[in-house]
C-alpha cells in the first residue's frame, strides 16, 4: 500500500520535500495543503525593483503538481492535527489521514502595535498581495520609510533603492543589521548608505503613523518626524507553531526537530522557518529562517518520509546581502563572544573582514565591502567552507593570521574542497527544481578550454 504523506505549507521546505519524496518513492501518495499560492518570498524584492514579473515569483502550479502526482489543496487551511489518529482536520470540516506529516508552515511578520500601523500604504511586504499593494501605492518620486533595519528590511531597501525611491531607515538597535553585523561593520554600511542619500535613524523606535492614502507622517520616539508615501514594517518574524503547540509537540521558539527533521510526535516532521533544528556548530536547536536551511530541511525530511535514514549535520547560520552595491556576508558565530577574533581591513577605507576562531577552527566570519573586494573574490566561499566543514587548521592558523589575503593555500592543503564535495545533504548530488518560469531551461556554454580542465574532449 502506498505511504500517505501530507505536507502543510507550499514554501521552499514543502516543495523540496515533495520532489525528494517523489524521486525516492514513485508510488507514494503526496498531499500538499497550502492556504496561499506557492511562491518564492525571497524573490518578491525582484518584482518590487522591476527586475522580474509577478508570474516569475510562483514556484508551483497545476501542471507541476499533476506531473509529480500530487493532490494539491491550494487555498485550503488546516484547523488541527490529531497525532493519535494520524489525521489533520481541515478548516472546512473534512479529515485527511497520513502516515507521515510534514509541518512546513513557515513564519509570519511581527506587526507593530502602534497607532497608524493599519493605514493604507503601510505594509509588512510579506506576500504577493502586499507587494502588489505597495507597487500601486508608490508614486513615481516616492518617499519610503523602512521601520526595521534587519536582513529582510534591507532586502526591501535594496529593491527600493534600485527604483530610485528616497529612503529613510528606522532601527531601534544601536546600529543597522544588528543580527547580521557587529558595530564596526555596520558603521561601514551606515556611512555607505548615508553617502547615497539614505537617512539612517538608529536607537529610536516608531511611535505613530498618521495621515491617509497619500503622504503620511511618521513620528519617532525621540520626537522627530519623517514624511513618507509608503511605510514598510520589517520588525522581525515569528515561526508559525500554533498547530504544533495545539497538537502537543515540543517547541522552543520553533518546532523542535532532530537530525532527521523528526518532531516529538510519531510520524510528524517539520522543516523551514517554523522548525528549530540542530545548529551545525553548537548542536543546539535554532530557528534559521533562511532559504538554504529551508531547502536542506525539506530534502532531509522528504528522504526520511520516503523511508530512507538520512541525518542532517545541522544548519549553518549565514546571511549574504547587497546593500546598494555594498556586499555584506556573515557566517556562524560571527559575533565572536568569548572567542578569539581577527579583524582585517579598515572601516574608513571601506573594507572590513572579521574571522572568529574557536581554538584552531574558524567558527564565524563577517565580510563587508565593495563587490570587487567581497563577492568577486573566492575568499567568502573559502571561509564559509572552513566553517561548514569545521576543518582543524592547526599550523595554518598562524599562516592565516600573517597572510589573511592568501586563503587558497590552507583551503587546498587541508582538503576542504573534497570535504565539501563529499558533504551531500541526502547522500547524492542535488537535482534542479522541476518547476521553471515559462519552462525555460538553462543553457550552459563551458567554452573551448573546458576539456583542458576536465580531461573530457
Amino acid at each position: 500500500m502506498a505511504t500517505k504523506n501530507v505536507i502543510i505549507g507550499g514554501g521552499p521546505a514543502g516543495v523540496y520535500a515533495i520532489e525528494t519524496i517523489r524521486e525516492l518513492d514513485p508510488r507514494a501518495s503526496i498531499t500538499v495543503i497550502s492556504d496561499e499560492t506557492p511562491y518564492a518570498r525571497m524573490a518578491l524584492p525582484y518584482w518590487l525593483a522591476g527586475q522580474a514579473p509577478r508570474e516569475q515569483m510562483l514556484t508551483a502550479g497545476p501542471d507541476y503538481y499533476a506531473r509529480l502526482k500530487v493532490d494539491a489543496r491550494i487555498g485550503d487551511r488546516v484547523a488541527a492535527i490529531d497525532p493519535k489518529a494520524r489525521r489533520v482536520r481541515m478548516a472546512a470540516g473534512s479529515d485527511v489521514e497520513y502516515d507521515h506529516l510534514l509541518l512546513a508552515t513557515g513564519s509570519r511578520p511581527q506587526r507593530l502595535r502602534v497607532p497608524g500601523a493599519d493605514l493604507p500604504g503601510v505594509s509588512t511586504l510579506w506576500t504577493l498581495a502586499d507587494t502588489e499593494q505597495v507597487l500601486e501605492a508608490l508614486p513615481a518620486d516616492a518617499d519610503v520609510c523602512l521601520v526595521g533595519a534587519g536582513f529582510i528590511g534591507f532586502i526591501v531597501l535594496n529593491a527600493l533603492y534600485k527604483r530610485g525611491c528616497r529612503l529613510s531607515v528606522v532601527e531601534m538597535a544601536g546600529h543597522v543589521l544588528p543580527r547580521m553585523l557587529d558595530a564596526p561593520s555596520a558603521a561601514l554600511v551606515e556611512s555607505w548608505l548615508t553617502a547615497r542619500g539614505v537617512a539612517i535613524h538608529t536607537g529610536v523606535s516608531l511611535a505613530e503613523i498618521s495621515g491617509g492614502a497619500g503622504k503620511k507622517m511618521v513620528r519617532l520616539t525621540d520626537g522627530s518626524t519623517l514624511a513618507a508615501d509608503v511605510v514598510i514594517l520589517a520588525t522581525g518574524i515569528a515561526p508559525n507553531v500554533e498547530l504544533a503547540v495545539a497538537a502537543g509537540l515540543k517547541t522552543e521558539h520553533g518546532i523542535v526537530i532532530d537530525h532527521r527533521c523528526r518532531t516529538s510526535g510519531n510520524g510528524i516532521f517539520a522543516a523551514g522557518d517554523c522548525a528549530a533544528g540542530p545548529d551545525l556548530l553548537t548542536g543546539k536547536p535554532e530557528v534559521h529562517a533562511i532559504q538554504p536551511t529551508a531547502v536542506d530541511h525539506g530534502r532531509v525530511a522528504g528522504a526520511n518520509m520516503a523511508g530512507k535514514k538520512v541525518e542532517y549535520p545541522g544548519s549553518l547560520l549565514m546571511n549574504i546581502l547587497d546593500v546598494a552595491g555594498l556586499q555584506c556576508a556573515s557566517f556562524g558565530r560571527w559575533g565572536g563572544e568569548g572567542l578569539e577574533t581577527q579583524v582585517i581591513g579598515d572601516v574608513d577605507a571601506g573594507l572590513f573582514r572579521k574571522l572568529v576562531w574557536d581554538g584552531t577552527r574558524l567558527a564565524g566570519a563577517i565580510f563587508a565591502g565593495p563587490m570587487h573586494d567581497v563577492c568577486m573574490l573566492n575568499d567568502v566561499g573559502m571561509v564559509k567552507g572552513f566553517i561548514q566543514t569545521q576543518t582543524d587548521l592547526k599550523e595554518w592558523k598562524a599562516f592565516i593570521h600573517d597572510s589573511p589575503a592568501d586563503l587558497r593555500r590552507p583551503y587546498l592543503a587541508t582538503g576542504v574542497p573534497q570535504k565539501l564535495i563529499d558533504c551531500t545533504t541526502i547522500g547524492r548530488p542535488s537535482h534542479s527544481r522541476q518547476h521553471r518560469f515559462q519552462d525555460d531551461q538553462p543553457v550552459t556554454d563551458p567554452g573551448p578550454h573546458h576539456a583542458v580542465f576536465t580531461g573530457k574532449g
